[in-house]
């Protein structure tokens, strides 16, 4: 299934106009992408919740035991420096780019790109637009992402500059020296 777009050829919201949009109508959940598409998003169903809540779970604790950074939820958009407006699955944060924005910039649509992105295929979900949302992470200056395709049982390792890695699940991932120390094993997808 794909996501719901809405034409605004002729509609140029600014960055106010858009956080406006998202703030008064929050039963829905949007995005924008660098090309300034407005995305409505499909909510998951509670197989994918569970997995996404799992997820970010492990990057929590690996978070409080290092204190290296933030870790935040697929209900956070984030300003990407391309223009887009994205809420992945699960960011992390490195401590020091976090605490260098100001906070009516932590308080609305953070003008940052995540150091580390999970995207979690749900079966709502369009593999090609997911494709391109990841490499919309790479271009804003991500490090490293993770898009997990439960349906075809894949992961896709994006890691900036490179070209992506496809693994078949299980398989035990790595954060490399974005998340240095973090691992997870993704047999139960």
């Amino acid at each position: 299934m794909s996501p719901v777009k809405l034409n605004l050829d002729t509609v140029n919201f600014t960055d106010e106009q858009f956080y406006q949009l998202c703030y008064k109508n929050t039963d829905l959940k949007f995005e924008r992408t660098a090309k300034g598409e407005i995305i409505i998003i499909s909510p998951v169903g509670g197989e994918s919740g569970n997995r996404e809540a799992d997820l970010i779970i492990d990057l929590g604790i690996w978070n409080r035991q290092t204190g290296l950074g933030y870790t935040f939820s697929s209900s956070t958009i984030f300003k990407l420096p391309n223009g887009g407006d994205r809420s992945p699955d699960a960011v992390w944060i490195k401590k020091e780019r976090w605490e260098a924005l100001t906070p009516e910039q932590k308080r609305k649509f953070s003008p940052i790109a995540p150091d580390f992105v999970i995207e979690l295929r749900s079966a709502t979900d369009d593999l090609k637009t997911l494709r391109e949302k990841m490499e919309e992470y790479m271009d804003a200056g991500v490090r490293l992402g993770w898009l997990i395709n439960t349906q075809q049982q894949q992961v896709e390792i994006y890691r900036l500059g490179k070209d992506v890695e496809l693994r078949s699940l299980p398989t035990k991932l790595l954060g490399e020296d974005v998340l240095p120390g973090f691992s997870l094993s993704l047999n139960c997808y």
